[in-house]
């Protein structure tokens, strides 16, 4: 049980956490800032906090858990004001979806503290943002992923643990540069293909025609494309060196199928497409038994 949590941001991401945590018995009270006083207001009269801070610092103090849910290009001065005012007795913790660039803004800015933090990415999330669509049932059954330094206390770290188990979370440890290389792949990258899908189609004189006659499978596709602009912004340029590099791998493997489909080499294609689709099904095997 901790004593209060202190909220910085009251979107998606934080205010589920809040909620989780409140459901769960695990917090007895939750102060919250976010830059928007219309924001915290929201968030008091839903009931994910239960009380407003008017600044960052002021969620912190008097706070046994701290998360930082703000954007990723906001997090390096969100370190920065709150360092002060943190305690050794303190769990801090992000919801980012990058990890190295954290740790390298969390080393600069959180002092003797930094061992206190440990930074964490939920594998959760909806196409859609702010306070009001905050839920609960978010981390249920979902993966989360720690990422601790070597500096981290064994006691923020258990603690970490414990509270994502405890909201029914599945917790993964690895470094951070594990994290990026792996979400370059299978998070960053399929995000950049479907903005990329959806500007090809808007950019052609008949764009709009053709998204008329799109299918369940161009819906499934590109759902992710309607994800928070500034959000996905920051995460493509924090990981900008991994997500490149996913980004060349795509663009050989499609450089191969172009060749394949000009020279109508059928057999070949097939075999292409046939690697894909056991993949596409083991994977999901694996996934349906967890």
């Amino acid at each position: 049980m901790f004593e209060q949590l202190g909220l910085i941001g009251c979107g998606l991401m934080g205010g589920s956490f809040a909620l989780a945590l409140k459901r769960a018995g695990l917090v007895k009270e939750v102060v919250g800032f976010s830059p928007s006083s219309i924001t915290t207001a929201r968030a008091l009269q839903l009931g994910v906090i239960d009380r407003i801070a008017n600044s960052a610092e002021l969620a912190v103090k008097g706070s046994d858990l701290v998360l930082v849910a703000v954007p990723v290009g906001a997090t390096a001065a969100t370190f920065e004001a709150i360092q002060p005012f943190l305690t050794s007795e303190m769990l801090v913790m992000d919801v980012g979806s990058t990890k190295v660039d954290v740790v390298d803004m969390a080393r600069r800015a959180l002092g003797e503290h930094l061992g206190a933090f440990v930074p964490a990415h939920p594998i959760a999330g909806k196409e859609v943002a702010g306070i009001e669509h905050a839920d609960a049932d978010l981390y249920t059954g979902k993966q989360v992923i720690l990422t601790p330094l070597e500096c981290t206390r064994i006691k923020p770290l258990k603690k970490a643990l414990d509270v994502w188990t405890a909201l029914g979370c599945q917790v993964v440890q690895m470094t951070p540069q594990a994290h990026d290389a792996a979400y370059a792949a299978v998070s960053h990258l399929p995000h950049l293909l479907a903005f990329a899908m959806m500007n090809t189609l808007a950019n052609q004189a008949q764009g709009e025609q053709f998204l008329s006659l799109a299918g369940p499978g161009f819906r499934d596709f590109t759902r992710i494309a309607a994800s928070d602009p500034k959000v996905w912004r920051d995460i493509m340029l924090s990981n900008r060196d991994e997500v490149l590099a996913q980004s060349r791998l795509f663009q050989q493997q499609l450089q191969v199928f172009d060749q394949l489909i000009e020279s109508s080499d059928a057999a070949a294609l097939e075999a292409l497409i046939k690697q894909a689709s056991l993949t596409r099904a083991q994977w999901h095997m694996v996934q349906s038994k967890k």
